[in-house]
């Protein structure tokens, strides 16, 4: 199993990847979310440029934010600039299109997206929407054509599942789905939490800057994906205030500072008591604990793990992180030396 990072873009985050490669991550994975983010092609450059060894790509991109050309070409770019290091993953648009107030894209425009965006990689001539067209970047200007880029694909229900086994070299899943993982010989798994210190409750404020954002995104997805977020502790809290913004502007309430703090209703949630949900929506525990559930993950199928940090020590808590789950990974190499490398 791999252990990788993603961070909530920000300006800190070549800085951020820079930790991270010191520390041994095997990736880090860039969020493409415009409406609180600086630019996720940018800030990878910038990283590329400060780092040598440590994978780097955006996870995911929304296809409907860019034409397929521009993120090809911002693909080929990170690839001359960090040669053999680059993936890229594609979802439907969860924040990085409803914040925008806008639906996610359709599985049968990912589909096209993701095989337009392949084809322009690969120096193919493809139609997109009517038009033809095909990388024509001389040399100097990007990598000479085809580009190998791996692509992974977000999906969690049976559409998703169809388009990542017919077209991604591996599936990139999140809010602890592992249901198809063992279909995939590439498996990622996006993940939040924090290492626990002795003694520590799940309701200390350590806990609450660095688990509370990823514990927030159970409440964010299950009001966006239309379930009950009162079934979830203080839920009627967290659903009473969002419910105070006007309907046209909910959805920008719900995803204000997502997955980087706790936004308003986020913040009055956990006072009311959604800080009990952190050890079920979060990888929060002691040093044995979260080792525990690595190794569950990989009998599930899982090949890499990817820890996005929050909270006010973002490279405090990489090096926890990292130190509790190689720990895991260690003994899990060591009971099983004969597994198959995974793809890079």
């Amino acid at each position: 199993m791999k252990v990788s990072a993603q961070f909530a873009t920000s300006l800190q985050s070549p800085a951020h990847i820079a930790v991270a490669e010191e520390l041994g991550y095997d990736r880090a994975w860039l969020f493409d979310t415009p409406h609180e983010s600086p630019d996720v092609w940018m800030m990878l450059a910038l990283a590329a440029t400060r780092t040598a060894t440590i994978g780097l790509g955006p996870g995911v991109l929304v296809p409907t934010l860019r034409h397929p050309m521009v993120n090809a070409s911002a693909a080929a770019t990170l690839a001359a600039l960090a040669p053999g290091r680059v993936a890229v993953a594609f979802g439907t648009g969860f924040a990085g299109a409803r914040a925008l107030g806008a639906p996610p894209a359709s599985w049968s425009y990912l589909r096209d997206y993701v095989q337009a965006f392949r084809g322009l990689l690969g120096g193919a001539r493809v139609s997109w929407q009517g038009s033809r067209m095909q990388m024509m970047h001389p040399p100097g200007y990007a990598p000479q054509r085809p580009i190998d880029i791996p692509v992974l694909i977000s999906a969690l229900g049976p559409k998703g599942l169809g388009v990542a086994t017919e077209l991604a070299d591996g599936l990139f899943t999140v809010n602890g789905q592992t249901r198809y993982a063992a279909q995939f010989g590439w498996a990622a798994l996006g993940l939040h939490g924090t290492v626990l210190a002795d003694g520590e409750t799940l309701d200390s404020p350590h806990v609450q800057a660095a688990a509370g954002p990823g514990n927030a995104l159970a409440y964010h997805a299950a009001y966006e994906f239309g379930g009950d977020v009162t079934t979830l502790p203080a839920g009627d809290v967290w659903l009473d205030a969002i419910n105070q913004s006007p309907p046209q502007d909910r959805h920008l309430a719900v995803h204000d500072r997502h997955l980087i703090a706790l936004n308003r209703a986020d913040t009055a949630a956990w006072a009311a008591g959604s800080w009990r949900a952190v050890g079920q929506t979060t990888l929060t525990g002691t040093v044995d604990e979260i080792g525990r559930r690595v190794s569950e993950l990989a009998a599930e199928g899982i090949t890499e793990i990817i820890y996005q940090p929050t909270g006010p020590d973002i490279p405090g808590e990489l090096e926890t992180f990292h130190a509790a789950a190689r720990c895991a990974v260690s003994a899990l190499a060591q009971a099983n030396p004969g597994s198959r490398p995974l793809k890079p």
